[in-house]
């Protein structure tokens, strides 16, 4: 017999709920990530959860990602009574709607290029934000892979440089997190496809890999990503020192897929809460270590 929950009762429509101790569980990853980013000098800054469709499809997202897309619209009070919600089939009928002007996007970066367009910035800006994220999915499976999810990202824009060595950095720094949590992580050079593909960048990317995952056993939990100064030409973001085009990277943590990857590893939430606050301990005190005595 399956006893249904609400923590279960809208995981296979990609919606699942959390009770307290995941809700626990969530927020300490999001504060350890946060603190990440806030040590290495990133400006916490919180995203609206829809952008404009115009200017995802500015940034080829609907081109790249049109299997993962998802878009709203409010409903058209005039059209709404000729065709009514259908309970049988639990949908709005299209021509009830208004056109899809708004885009929920499948990263929190999205959300982080746009509202820098059209500025300058320095050689070495950093910004964290946790957005949630939506990605239409051939199926759902509990907090493995979601409609609805929330994304922490730490977000480099600046040199060329800068963008290299943020995802450098925290490479090592999600490598050691790892060991430290006793979780087997995996590293795979993966893509995406913000390039066209028949341009000389689309070859570059093939040769020169610019999206490295971390999977725990078949699933990615984290992601560094270089996207050179794709975002910095389309968004009109300027580098201070030089005045050309920003480069861009980010690291992004699902939070989601990370209680399931320790809840799996521990077989329980206090487990996964203990190893998560055992880990951080460890961390702070090798970066003590690290520090030396101070004189």
């Amino acid at each position: 017999m399956t006893v249904t929950t609400p923590e279960n009762v809208g995981a296979t429509r990609g919606l699942p709920t959390l009770g307290p101790e995941g809700s626990r569980l969530l927020r300490l990853l999001d504060d350890t990530f946060e603190g990440w980013g806030v040590a290495a000098g990133a400006r916490p800054m919180t995203m609206p959860p829809l952008l404009p469709a115009a200017d995802l499809a500015r940034l080829d997202y609907y081109d790249n990602f049109p299997h993962q897309a998802v878009v709203a619209a409010p409903l058209d009070l005039e059209r709404r009574t000729t065709a009514p919600f259908s309970a049988e089939s639990g949908t709005f009928p299209a021509e009830a709607l208004q056109p899809a002007e708004l885009g929920l996007p499948s990263a929190s970066c999205y959300a982080v290029y746009l509202t820098h367009q059209g500025t300058t910035v320095a050689d070495d800006t950093l910004v964290t934000i946790c957005s949630w994220c939506f990605r239409k999915e051939t199926h759902y499976e509990g907090m493995r892979r979601q409609l609805g999810f929330r994304m922490r990202e730490i977000v480099a824009m600046g040199s060329q440089e800068h963008a290299e060595a943020h995802l450098a950095d925290f490479t090592a720094r999600i490598q050691a997190y790892a060991t430290a949590l006793d979780l087997p992580l995996r590293r795979e050079a993966a893509t995406d496809p913000f390039f066209d593909k028949g341009s000389s960048k689309a070859l570059l990317q093939r040769l020169t890999p610019v999206k490295y995952e971390f999977l725990y056993e078949d699933l990615a939990i984290a992601s560094v990503n270089t996207h050179r100064n794709f975002f910095g030409e389309r968004c009109s973001i300027a580098l201070a020192s030089t005045g050309g085009p920003a480069f861009t990277s980010c690291v992004a943590f699902g939070l989601e897929r990370w209680l399931s990857a320790l809840t799996r590893r521990y077989g329980s939430w206090e487990a996964a809460a203990e190893a998560v606050l055992d880990a951080n301990a460890r961390m702070r005190a090798d970066a003590s270590n690290a520090a030396g005595p101070v004189i």
